[in-house]
């Protein structure tokens, strides 16, 4: 006899694991695993990525070129071709009803062909398209047991469908997608939760949040919220579930942020006692002048660091903002404090930055700032360590030993120390350290503030700085313990960069203006999506421009005069080193790479970029790459080369061209892909449903509002079990520190 794929040994409960009621092969188990599902409670909280509306369903004899259409059929002919001119792979074969029979095409995506027998039933959506015959274009697939006319008992509802001549009627059906993994699918985890939801494992759900918060913005419970976001009766039910787990989502970071907020209020820090004509007067050293955003982050963060408690802010502005002079200016009013009752010696600051190149660039510019003080400044990276200013010539830096460093770092006589992640080995102690700064370490957060360790228990004021453009509702959840503040303009006398979308029959042009640019002196980095080139006998390689081809191809027929050299992650750090060193000093004039060079070196003599592939990067990615070329006065071009009609990704790309600043352009592309897209749910730990809830900023400011009064009356939730209980479980999945 067959096994059933659902067997019961006992009363089934939340935390039981799939396997004890349900029968799974060996490519299930993997596909659940891949999926991060183990528990009964797991699938419970897997939720649909979106639906769709089984009423419309078209007949095949009605389509019409443009349609986004919904058909019922019976696949055949599926057989994997390869495009004549491109070598692009493709699936390809008919789908058939009771009207007719329509060609499918997917395109880059052969395997598919080997995915569904001859003969399976299925439900295709996807747009039609095709000059001389219609097509359906890259649809997705779902297999059915019954096809639409036949329906009596359907999988997602209860119901009859009928169909009046070619019509096809399928009122208020909505069918839930899951995202899935091969061997488990949507089907199948329908079926699974109708199981669940039959043994009455709903009735083990508590509501972490009370009645009085769910009625206050209607929102259902979280028991009822499962059963409408597995299987809403309409679309109302389902949109009102996945607000209520969105709410839910952003409430639980919220409160884990006011916790946070909250402990870091109550602890000790040093305060600083420099007075504002001192800082007016490094600020006048500077070779610029001050932008009123720079001047404002200033007097925040110095208004903090005069406190008596440990200031937690974030630094946002564009690449090029002048997020480093606020940094000097802070590190500055610091350096100039004495530690309690002393009337010598220095307060201390850490500042940590991504890569080598960067520490050591901002150490040497930290060695011109501060060559008129009295001050030591110090330089920690894996390669080895340096100190300014050196006995023998007091305007150079001196390479000392590691254990010589730590000995004065660890007795304070070096109140500056600049460095990689090389600063928060347990090796690096300070004596009197009262400020550290982060750059561009979105993880970095409280268990990495802890490793900068102090002889004793006073907390360091802490800045982070990032030139990641973050949407406020980001912001305002993920840096929810961190006060916010925005640089919004660029130093004076930095001109906007020039962004242009170019075509493939622009090319040539494009070329010829870069080459001027060339021969001006100035230099140019080409972005492309790949290192190597893809194999032409797989199927599924993406034809995208690699980084080893086009350096070649560049050299070879379009920039034959110039010195070309190549950057990608592959590459060993020394070789890296040298590469970025070559370019800034202007032995290379073109640099090849991959998006490696997002954080990285300053070049001001690199005033042009190329993107290749832009469209298959994010614009937060894109904006950081263009930022590559705004670092002197020279006028900057970016040239976004993009291989694609598609309207979605021609619309991103016109917002790079015409977004003033990066915030504006985050705001736009959560408007235009989603944040999901746009971040990535990996870099932040948030769940889909969360990343959905930051597009709404009334419900982000709810959340935060509730968190921030609950708190403040109740700080380790003891009032609260169930909450304080689901807020710890939900800690436990993020790690955007």
């Amino acid at each position: 006899m067959a096994s059933h794929p659902f067997c019961y040994t006992r009363a089934m409960q939340l935390n039981d694991l799939l396997t004890e009621h349900f029968r799974l092969v060996e490519t299930q188990k993997k596909a659940l695993k891949v999926l991060n599902i183990a528990t009964v409670d797991d699938l419970l909280f897997h939720f649909p990525a979106r639906y769709e509306d089984l009423g419309n369903a078209k007949a095949i004899r009605d389509l019409e070129r443009g349609d986004n259409a919904i058909v019922y059929g019976v696949l055949s002919g599926l057989e994997i071709k390869k495009t004549f001119r491109s070598r692009v792979a493709i699936a390809k074969g008919k789908i058939t009803d009771n009207t007719g029979s329509i060609k499918i095409m997917w395109f880059n995506q052969p395997y598919i062909a080997k995915m569904y027998p001859e003969g399976s039933m299925v439900r295709l959506s996807g747009k039609v398209t095709g000059d001389k015959s219609l097509y359906i274009s890259n649809p997705t697939v779902r297999e059915v047991d019954r096809l639409p006319s036949e329906v009596d008992d359907s999988l997602f509802a209860k119901g009859k469908a009928t169909s009046t001549g070619s019509a096809i009627e399928l009122k208020d059906l909505l069918y839930p997608v899951y995202k899935e993994s091969r061997g488990i699918t949507s089907k199948w985890m329908y079926h699974a939760i109708q199981k669940i939801f039959q043994n009455k494992v709903l009735d083990q759900i508590s509501d972490p949040i009370d009645s009085k918060t769910l009625k206050k913005y209607h929102l259902p419970t979280r028991k009822t919220a499962l059963v409408w976001i597995h299987t809403p009766k309409n679309k109302r039910d389902g949109e009102a579930a996945r607000k209520r787990f969105a709410f839910e989502e952003v409430f639980f970071i919220q409160l884990m942020k006011q916790q946070e907020k909250s402990k870091n209020a109550k602890k000790q820090t040093l305060s600083i006692k420099v007075s504002e004509s001192d800082i007016k007067k490094f600020v006048g050293r500077f070779p610029f002048e001050l932008t009123k955003s720079q001047k404002k982050a200033i007097d925040a963060i110095v208004s903090d660091l005069r406190g008596n408690h440990p200031m937690s802010r974030l630094l946002e502005g564009d690449v090029g903002s002048g997020k480093t002079a606020v940094a000097a200016t802070t590190i500055y009013s610091v350096t100039m404090t004495r530690p309690k009752d002393q009337s010598f010696g220095n307060l201390q600051s850490a500042y940590m930055v991504p890569t080598e190149i960067l520490a050591r660039q901002h150490f040497e510019s930290f060695m011109e700032l501060f060559k008129h003080l009295p001050v030591s400044i110090g330089l920690i990276t894996s390669s080895g360590c340096k100190k300014f200013p050196s006995k023998i010539n007091p305007n150079l830096a001196t390479d000392i030993s590691r254990a010589q460093l730590l000995k004065w770092v660890a007795g304070g006589e070096i109140p500056i120390l600049i460095g990689t992640h090389s600063l928060i080995q347990k090796s690096v102690k300070f004596e009197n350290l009262a400020y550290v700064i982060i750059d561009e370490q979105h993880r970095f957060g409280t268990m990495q503030r802890q490793k900068l360790v102090r002889k004793d228990d006073i907390t360091p004021h802490l800045l982070s700085m990032t030139a990641t453009p973050i949407p406020r509702t980001l912001a305002l959840t993920v840096y929810g313990d961190l006060d916010l503040t925005l640089l919004s303009e660029m130093p004076h006398g930095r001109k906007p960069i020039i962004t242009e979308i170019v075509t493939l029959g622009s090319r040539e042009k494009t070329y010829e203006a870069v080459k001027k640019e060339l021969d001006a002196g100035r230099q140019l980095y080409v972005i492309c999506p790949r290192i190597d080139e893809p194999d032409p006998n797989k199927l599924l390689a993406l034809n995208v421009k690699s980084v080893k081809a086009e350096a070649k191809r560049l050299k070879k027929d379009i920039f034959q005069k110039y010195e070309i050299s190549i950057l990608h992650s592959k590459m060993k750090p020394k070789e890296k080193e040298e590469i970025m060193n070559n370019f800034l000093s202007g032995d290379t004039q073109i640099l090849v790479a991959t998006s490696v060079v997002e954080v990285g070196v300053n070049v001001p003599n690199a005033t042009v970029i190329i993107i290749e592939g832009a469209e298959r990067f994010g614009l937060a990615q894109l904006h950081q790459l263009r930022g590559r070329v705004i670092r002197s006065n020279h006028q900057a071009y970016c040239y976004t080369f993009a291989d694609t009609k598609a309207k979605t990704s021609v619309a991103r790309l016109r917002a790079l061209k015409s977004a003033k600043n990066g915030f504006e352009l985050a705001e736009e592309d959560l408007k235009i892909r989603g944040s999901g897209e746009l971040y990535g749910k990996k870099q932040w730990g948030l769940t889909d449903i969360g990343m959905e809830a930051i597009k709404n900023i009334k419900m982000v400011e709810a959340a935060r509002s509730e968190a921030h009064v609950l708190i403040a009356s109740d700080p380790s939730l003891k009032k609260s079990p169930d909450l304080r209980k689901a807020v710890l479980a939900r800690a436990e999945d993020l790690h955007f520190e």
